[in-house]
Order: structure tokens, then C-alpha cells, then sequence
């Protein structure tokens, strides 16, 4: 897909996200290759060689950011998979290897079809887990950036190398990785190191090691509940500080957090925003949330994610990352107006530097990700969830409704 060429005005919005417009002020935002030229007051005036798209008082949010998702394996576009092995962690991985061949996991097509799904709902910006392992090396990344490659520079996509299977109980996993970073790979990731390798302090001295070797990130699935979790974010937070690793460690889940006291929480946060190691979450039900307030007042930044969407885990799952924000703010009772423009905000401008973005606020100088929605403000657009009307990625029109 090439560049965009040509100027593009998006004409008379509302900007749910603004630090500089009022919500019920109707604007044109300029685009200038991939990036917000300028916003003014909604105007008619025509203007030769430029592209116009009528917003139509449309609510105009940025680009949601998926912070954690799983675009190699799915079984969308294929029939219906019936749900099958064992659960828990341990039973989910051991089903998927061995169903995945046959349904060709992983592959171009698999992750062209999650992105579109992800994009169509208006996603512009996605950090995902691809697993690496010995039974498919790194074909599932490569996959992955030939789906991508079809958005061109209208998806920014991150890619974590994720050993699903575990580290250090599978030799060859942890040069695997390597191999990965040193492929370019933005971030290593991990697993439950207490629970699936059994061995926490050997498999985040592996992962963190190959980090700091290759000068990438670290993004860790950690299920492991209350203490023994919170003792594994203790290990993380050593790691992070000894190693110089700060501002580029992730823990994604991270239930634990929220099942211990008030007072062992507040410590972990400060540690941890200290060291700036974010979170991600999938707002997952049957569980506490991540608390919204102790994460903000600690200054720990978040973001929400779709996890896998239809795969061998669970049939779930549409790629639609706004519905995430609902679940997450019904779940942790969030009603007020400005607890629910901060959900808002997580799911959008918030959360871009889990995908590589500075600024992605309505800013001038911003990177061109718009989303259009009929919706009243940003509070309406999260407790309804309506349908995308526009999605624009990069300055590019992506998806007219």
C-alpha cells in the first residue's frame, strides 16, 4: 500500500480526545502525508488537490492502540472450531499444538484476516505476541510482517517474541528468542516463569538476558495469582533496575496485583513506576481489575488489549478493542464521567508508546489515526460502543462503513 500523496481533510468533527478544542466544537483536521497538519474551525471552503471527507458532526477519536494481542493464530475464516482438550494454561497449550497444523496456524492469510478485523473496528496500532517455538522457529513473525506489510506505513504493528510453550523447559527456546531480537524483534516475552518453567529466577535472568544483549523489550504473560505473581513482579523489578531496563519492561495480565493488600499494592506501584514497567490488560471477567486509580496516582501506564480472538483458547473475541474498554470500565464499576474519558483515553492516545508512537492526541504534528464515530462524546462512544463510520491509519482511509 503506498503512501499517501496528496492532502486530505477530514471536515466538521467533534474531538472525543482534545486538550486544545472543545467536545461540541466542530473542526477540520488537515493530514499532510502521515501525519495532522493542522486542526481549524469547520469551514466549506474549497481548496483544489485536496481530498475531503465529510465527517458529517461526527465524534472523532484517535486510533485505538491493541497493546496486547495474538494476530498469528486464530481459526477466523475457517468453520467452526469447536472448543476441545483440557483447560488451564498448561491444557490450552497443549491443544493448540497440536490442532494448529491443522488449521494452517500460523500463516499470512491467519494474520491478514485478525488484522482486518482489528482494523475494521479501529484499530491503528498493535503490539503482538507471536509465538516462537521449536516446532514452527520464527515462521509465525514472519507471517505476521507479511500481513502487516499489505497496511504499508497505516499500521503500526510491534512484535513481541513469545515462547508459549515455555523457556527453559524446551532446549532451544531461549536461542530461539535470540535469534529473534537479533531478526528484529521489538520485545522478548515470557510465561508465568514460576508456574510453566518452575524455575522464575532462571527463565527472567534468560529472557532479560537477551533483552539487554539485543537492546529490546520485554513483554511478560504472567497469570500466577497473588503472592507467588507478586513475587515474580518483585523478580521483574530487580531485573529491570539491574539490567537498565527501565522504561521497557511490560507485565501483561498481572491478576495478582489486585489480589493483595492495599498497602503491599501501593508498594509494588511506586517500585514499579519508578522503573516506568507499564501493564497491559484484556479485562478479563471472573476477575478484579486492575485498579484504575492506583495505577493513575502511581503514574504506571496501561493499556488495554484483545488477547487471542477466536483461537484455540477460547471462541471468543471480535478484534473490537473498544469493547475491551467497556468490559473493563463495567467491570471495575467506572461511572463517572471522568473515570470514563480516561478509559477512553487508555484505549487511544494513552496508550501509543506500547506501540511505538509519541504523540497520538489531536495534536498537530500527531501521527494521522482517526476513527469516526456517531456518538455524543467519548463518554457515549464507551458505554455504547457504536459502529466505526471511518477508519484512517497513517493518513490513509482505511474503512468506510
Amino acid at each position: 500500500m503506498p503512501s499517501p500523496s496528496s492532502p486530505l481533510i477530514v471536515r466538521n468533527v467533534r474531538l472525543g480526545v482534545s486538550d486544545e478544542f472543545a467536545a461540541d466544537a466542530a473542526v477540520d483536521v488537515r493530514v499532510e502525508g502521515a501525519t495532522i497538519a493542522a486542526i481549524t474551525p469547520a469551514s466549506t471552503e474549497a481548496e483544489p488537490g485536496v481530498e475531503v471527507v465529510d465527517g458529517r458532526g461526527l465524534l472523532a477519536l484517535p486510533g485505538f492502540v491493541n497493546a496486547h494481542a495474538h494476530v498469528d493464530k486464530s481459526w477466523w475464516g475457517h468453520p467452526w472450531e469447536s472448543y476441545g482438550g483440557d483447560g488451564g494454561t498448561e491444557g490450552r497449550i497443549r491443544h493448540e499444538r497440536a490442532r494448529r497444523d491443522d488449521l494452517g496456524i500460523p500463516s499470512r492469510e491467519i494474520s491478514a484476516r485478525v488484522l482486518g478485523e482489528l482494523v475494521r473496528h479501529g484499530t491503528t496500532a498493535i503490539r503482538t505476541h507471536v509465538d516462537v517455538d521449536l516446532g514452527i522457529g520464527l515462521r509465525g513473525i514472519e507471517a505476521v510482517r507479511e500481513a502487516a506489510a499489505e497496511y504499508g506505513d497505516a499500521l503500526r504493528v510491534e512484535i513481541v517474541a513469545f515462547p508459549q510453550d515455555g523457556v527453559l523447559r524446551r532446549p532451544g527456546v531461549s536461542a530461539l528468542l535470540a535469534d529473534a531480537a537479533r531478526a528484529g524483534a521489538d520485545h522478548i516475552g515470557g510465561l508465568d516463569p514460576a508456574s510453566i518453567d518452575r524455575d522464575p529466577v532462571g527463565q527472567l535472568d534468560t529472557i532479560f538476558a537477551i533483552a539487554a544483549e539485543h537492546g529490546v523489550g520485554v513483554d511478560i504473560h504472567l497469570h500466577d495469582p497473588a503472592e507467588l505473581g507478586v513475587f515474580q513482579i518483585e523478580l521483574i523489578i530487580d531485573r529491570t533496575e539491574a539490567l537498565g531496563l527501565a522504561g521497557r519492561v511490560n507485565v501483561a495480565h498481572g491478576f495478582a496485583l489486585a489480589q493483595v493488600s492495599p498497602p503491599r499494592r501501593h508498594d509494588l506501584l511506586q517500585a514499579m513506576a519508578a522503573l516506568d514497567i507499564t501493564m497491559t490488560t484484556v479485562a478479563p471477567l471472573r476477575l478484579p481489575q486492575l485498579p484504575l486509580g492506583g495505577l493513575d496516582d502511581a503514574r504506571v501506564r496501561f493499556g488495554f488489549g484483545t488477547d487471542g480472538i477466536r483461537d484455540l483458547w477460547s471462541p471468543y473475541g471480535t478484534g473490537d478493542l473498544l469493547g475491551i474498554a467497556w468490559q473493563y470500565a463495567r467491570a471495575s464499576g467506572l461511572v463517572r464521567d471522568e473515570d470514563l474519558r480516561r478509559v477512553v483515553d487508555i484505549a487511544t492516545g494513552g496508550s501509543a508508546p506500547f506501540a511505538g508512537l509519541d504523540r497520538h492526541r489531536f495534536r498537530t504534528g500527531d501521527r494521522a489515526d482517526i476513527v469516526l464515530l456517531n456518538a455524543e462524546n467519548a463518554m457515549d462512544a464507551l458505554v455504547r460502543v457504536p459502529r466505526r463510520e471511518l477508519v484512517i491509519g497513517g493518513g490513509r482511509v482505511l474503512v468506510r462503513a
